[in-house]
């Protein structure tokens, strides 16, 4: 099949009859009893014959003297994806006098998506996959590991140049059909901004992939030219939440991210210092200490600071909410593919202050008020004085934010993604099995 949603005829004998997935037909068929139900779930479908059918302007087929119906309705899947196949491919039929009758059900192309993080995780790449899979799974069957070992899936997506590299040099290098099948990797932050110049198994990944996907709209120009071409766009996305009630007795900062070096906690640490004078502003941290040296210094700056605190890591509900209390988000990491944290402040009408990388530039625009330099603390703390002091400033910031907004709906990642798979499934040879 060449799309994500193709149909498959499967034909019994002579006898053959209109259905959707997982209905039975309308009427037994004469003196086809015996074969028992035709219909069939779609992981069944693979074991009998099946031809691909071209979409787009459908023909009427005609059986004798009856006619199918719904071409129209099945002439645009878009957005509709399965639910569109289904109605126009529902268990209609026009005519039955004919005795050549016609099984068609819809079968989903499966894919695979290999994430170097699962659930126990709870970081961005998990967090991709998971709502990938559920932007996906309307049209697609989707299957997520952390390790390929094999399978008949039609297309895989791989999080992670180098920390999936192997996973996707065996999808390539496998003596099965899947060497010929599509490949998307996704490149995250130390991907595009650091392993790609030095790590031969991340440049070979790029070199494997069909289609290689940037979180942020800056991310391509940080690939070799002669891949750039390869390069398509996803932006993430997560639910709108309306900003809750946020005190006017002092500015309430926070920053989200797990202790680690490329997050750079440490420039808000000390941007936190050089504001220990100013009792109205609060700085809070969310995030686990994966480097145990950042988490001791993390707890001496609390208890020594009055208004700092390290909240450790909170589930993803808590933070939510903390986002859309706080005045102001501070990310002010070092590598970025495309924080997941920042387009939830958007998301919340929460006013931003960030480094100025590609993977911030990328989501917040170039003319976004709020940037400071990686690792410069000094205008970080600047900014947020001034947040505290300049209420105007605040309002722009939001202002900015509300027009970036709407690039980050789900609506808009799903959108985006369908679109790229299914151009590379539609790609693939009509006689590669699905």
């Amino acid at each position: 099949m060449g799309h994500a949603a193709g149909v498959v005829e499967r034909v019994i004998g002579r006898a053959r009859v209109v259905c959707g997935v997982g209905q039975r037909p309308a009427r037994a068929l004469p003196g086809r009893e015996s074969l028992g139900p035709v219909s069939l779930e779609p992981a069944d479908v693979p074991q009998f014959p099946q031809r691909r059918v071209e979409l787009g302007p459908l023909r009427y087929l005609k059986t004798g003297q009856g006619v199918f119906e719904g071409r129209e309705k099945a002439q645009r899947v878009g957005a509709r994806g399965l639910q569109g196949l289904r109605q126009g491919f529902g268990a209609t039929l026009t005519g039955l006098q004919g005795r050549r009758r016609y099984a068609r059900i819809v079968h989903r192309s499966s894919l695979v998506i290999v994430t170097p993080a699962l659930a126990d995780a709870n970081n961005g790449n998990w967090q991709t996959a998971h709502r990938w899979a559920a932007l996906l799974r309307p049209a697609y069957r989707v299957h997520l590991t952390s390790h390929w070992q094999g399978g008949d899936e039609a297309l895989m997506i791989a999080l992670h140049a180098r920390r999936s590299a192997a996973s996707i040099a065996a999808w390539r290098s496998s003596r099965s059909p899947a060497a010929q099948r599509p490949l998307v990797v996704v490149l995250t932050g130390t991907d595009l901004y650091r392993d790609i110049a030095t790590d031969a198994p991340a440049r070979q990944s790029l070199a494997l992939a069909d289609a290689l996907v940037v979180l942020n709209e800056l991310g391509a120009r940080s690939l070799p030219p002669a891949l750039r071409s390869k390069a398509h766009v996803v932006l993430q996305s997560c639910s709108a939440r309306a900003p809750q009630a946020r005190t006017p007795r002092h500015l309430r900062c926070l920053m989200v991210g797990h202790l680690r070096d490329e997050k750079d906690p440490r420039t808000y640490w000390r941007a936190a210092q050089r504001l220990t004078g100013r009792p109205d502003i609060h700085l809070d941290h969310i995030g686990a200490a994966l480097d145990p040296a950042l988490g001791a210094e993390a707890a001496a700056l609390a208890a020594q600071h009055p208004r700092f605190r390290w909240l450790g890591g909170l589930p993803h509900a808590s933070v939510r909410r903390r986002i859309q209390g706080a005045h102001v988000l501070v990310h002010s990491s070092r590598m970025e593919g495309g924080a997941h944290v920042v387009i939830e402040a958007l998301r919340s009408g929460t006013p931003v202050l960030a480094s100025r990388i590609d993977g911030n530039v990328g989501l917040l625009g170039e003319g976004h008020e709020g940037l400071f330099d990686v690792g410069d603390d000094a205008a970080l703390a600047t900014l947020l004085a001034r947040a505290r002091d300049e209420p105007a400033m605040l309002e722009r910031l939001a202002a900015q934010g509300a027009l970036r907004a709407p690039l980050f709906t789900p609506e808009a990642e799903q959108a985006a993604l369908h679109r790229l798979l299914g151009s590379l499934i539609a790609r693939t040879p009509d006689e590669t099995p699905r």
